[in-house]
């Protein structure tokens, strides 16, 4: 069985940074991304790196402001995220993808990012 857990997030003011940890427990290689949805809004891609680490995508809201990147001796993905905005703050999940194929089997329960003004 694969779990995800999440970790980071708080309250931070603008301009502020954050970087949110993903801990995935349980065999294999994943592909992994990072979504965010915010109250009333659907799910929104926001960043994902392949099974080698090669290739990255970012949403483009967040495009040259978040990086991903994973540590695979600690089975931990990361999202560093610098110069947040208001419009950053929603619940951030996690997710693993094990075809590497953009198709997300496993979720993590999300974690809270909140940017004042």
């Amino acid at each position: 069985q694969v779990t995800l857990k999440e970790s980071g997030g708080g309250l931070v003011q603008s301009g502020g940074s954050l970087r949110l940890s993903c801990v995935v427990s349980g065999d294999g290689q994943y592909a992994m991304g990072w979504f965010r949805q915010a109250p009333g809004k659907e799910r929104e891609f926001v960043a994902s790196l392949n099974w080698s680490g090669t290739s990255s995508y970012y949403g483009d809201s967040v495009k040259g402001r978040f990086t991903i990147t994973v540590n695979n001796a600690l089975n931990t993905a990361y999202l560093q995220m610098n110069q947040l905005k208001p419009e950053d703050t929603a619940v951030y999940y996690c997710a693993a993808d094990p075809n590497d194929d953009d198709d997300y089997d496993y979720w993590g329960q999300g974690t809270q990012v909140t940017v004042s003004s």
